[in-house]
């Protein structure tokens, strides 16, 4: 099934947005029978894929389109009910790559909200209005407070281990002790109370920053969020960043944008991503940026690669191999990204076009699939595009020039963009996680930032892996391309995430190299999806039969 992914707020079936100066308030109203599948309803706020595709959405747009917001509530539009967590029927019934990306996607959505009340001065709050179990707990904890309505019978929770045999699967117990610093037994007891906890030991535990009686709700969320936004640094007015529907073209061979298209191999089970360069001179100021609003290339490009790599992710689940390639000229490139500096004082704009690339290099980064960057005569990875290269498990630099060809020899171009514009989820650019434990070699290849580097000069800098000439390079990359897809995919999987998670671990990397790994796992035990399995056996009266034995 091919997953829709353009939307907007007058398109949303599932969430109402509304804007009262520099607050605005996305009430969760999910509609039951608007699910992506018709074998499950969406009963009391519980949400699919398709509820998050919405919510991603708004995200995006309160960032872009509404500079004037400076914080956002978040509450149930149902009454006594502010989110009771994926749905389960979903899960139970859907495949073992769905339930994956389904959780990738989600974690990425809520680390989305935790990056706004970081970096752009768009402060999350929770007003849980009701019964929050489960994810809809999670989405709580992406926030930067909760305001829980203090009735007798609200509650947040955890509940999946008990019920469910599966782990909060969108950061909620890493979020527990590394943001919220929920102690650890409390932790334990809490993540296995089916019922959950309310009231004030839920203020007391750390799991809610305050309970608010319901005749007085409503105006402490109103203060709190004008309190909030009074922090920021976000302009009073607009205008903002009309994200324009994208202009995709998509066939079973592949994907065609404006600056990105991707070629599908199928036989060799591979996707050709290319990213175009800007063909002229693009915005130097931040005024000029929000004047060419969506249609700058350092948005719309952006804007495409992480289209792309979503539909590669769940469209494409057989194509193991992505290879990255660049095409145009890379001054063009060094050129555009200037706007993008991060120069006090800062313009919210640039910020947030910047915070765009550092998310997508990050799903990029996250996706569970090989990635192979090709540096060729013609390509362009300079600045925010070498970002590809250094991303790559493996890199191939063609060494010289090709025959009957006007092409100079292929350069590549390190800029300070490579040296902390966009980091990676160990928090380190990724040229510091590519030096990881070896400082002379990051300083050396720090020396070599504004160089044009051929083949030979990116080589004793380390920041290609392989630079065969004209002679040897089909045969090459055809044979290191080939042997990727004959490998076992579960084992690629695993190698990879082990090998990009370089250095110290924060909160991401514990979310998405440790918990989904374990979640991953945990999806195809039979304790949990099998025919006796917890996810099976929900709902139906009866009780799931668990294999005993720990491994």
């Amino acid at each position: 099934m091919t997953i829709e992914l353009e939307t907007d707020p007058s398109s949303y079936r599932h969430w109402q947005l509304s804007v009262d100066g520099p607050v605005a308030t996305l009430a969760m109203r999910v509609t039951p029978e608007a699910g992506l599948r018709d074998d499950y309803q969406l009963k009391l706020n519980s949400y699919d894929l398709g509820v998050d595709i919405e919510l991603h959405d708004a995200v995006q747009r309160l960032r872009f389109e509404h500079p004037e917001v400076k914080a956002v509530v978040i509450t149930g539009g149902l009454d006594k009910v502010f989110c009771s967590g994926a749905n389960i029927q979903m899960l139970a019934t859907s495949t073992h790559a769905d339930k994956v990306n389904f959780c990738k996607f989600t974690n990425e959505t809520r680390n989305a909200i935790e990056d706004a009340t970081t970096h752009s001065g768009q402060t999350w709050i929770a007003a849980v209005n009701g019964t929050a179990a489960g994810g809809g707990y999670e989405l709580a904890l992406a926030c930067d407070e909760i305001l829980l309505v203090d009735d007798r019978a609200s509650a947040v929770s955890l509940p999946e281990v008990p019920l469910l045999a599966v782990l909060p699967g969108t950061g909620g117990l890493t979020r527990l002790v590394d943001k919220r610093h929920v102690r650890r037994d409390r932790a334990d007891v809490f993540a296995t109370r089916t019922e959950g906890i309310k009231g004030r030991q839920a203020v007391d535990w750390g799991l809610v920053d305050a309970v608010v009686p319901r005749s007085r709700f409503d105006e402490h969320v109103r203060e709190r969020a004008q309190a909030r936004a009074a922090e920021s640094d976000r302009p009073d007015r607009g205008p903002g960043v009309i994200l324009s529907p994208l202009a995709a073209d998509a066939d079973n061979d592949g994907l065609r944008y404006g600056s990105v298209s991707v070629a599908i191999d199928r036989g060799l089970g591979a996707a050709f991503v290319t990213v175009r360069a800007p063909t002229g001179r693009e915005p130097s100021h931040a005024t000029d940026l929000l004047e060419a609003g969506a249609s700058a290339w350092v948005l719309s490009v952006v804007r495409e690669l992480d289209d792309a790599v979503l539909r590669l992710r769940l469209d494409e689940p057989e194509v193991g191999t992505w290879v990255l390639r660049t095409a145009g000229d890379p001054v063009l490139v060094a050129a555009a990204e200037e706007v993008l500096a991060p120069t006090p004082p800062e313009h919210w704009l640039a910020r947030e076009v910047r915070l765009h690339w550092s998310r997508t290099l990050k799903r990029l980064d996250l996706s569970a699939r090989t990635l192979v960057a090709l540096v060729e005569p013609g390509s362009c990875f300079a600045g925010v595009l070498a970002e590809l290269v250094l991303a790559a498990d493996r890199s191939f630099m063609f060494d010289g020039t090709l025959p009957d060809s006007d092409l100079p020899a292929p350069q590549l171009r390190l800029t300070p963009a490579n040296d902390g514009w966009f980091p990676a989820a160990n928090g380190l650019s990724r040229l510091a996680t590519r030096f990881w434990g070896d400082p002379e070699g990051l300083e050396a290849a720090r020396a070599r930032v504004g160089k044009d580097l051929v083949a030979a000069d990116a080589a004793d800098a380390g920041l290609v892996t392989f630079t065969p000439d004209e002679i040897d390079w089909d045969d090459e990359v055809r044979l290191a391309l080939a042997e990727r897809a004959a490998f076992s995919p579960d084992a690629l999987t695993g190698l990879e995430a082990n090998l990009r998670f370089v250095g110290p671990e924060t909160m991401e990397t514990k979310i998405f190299g440790r918990l989904s790994a374990w979640q991953n796992w945990i999806f195809q035990r039979p304790n949990a999806v099998g025919a006796e399995g917890a996810l099976r056996r929900f709902g139906t009266g009866s009780r799931p039969s668990y294999d005993r034995e720990r491994t």
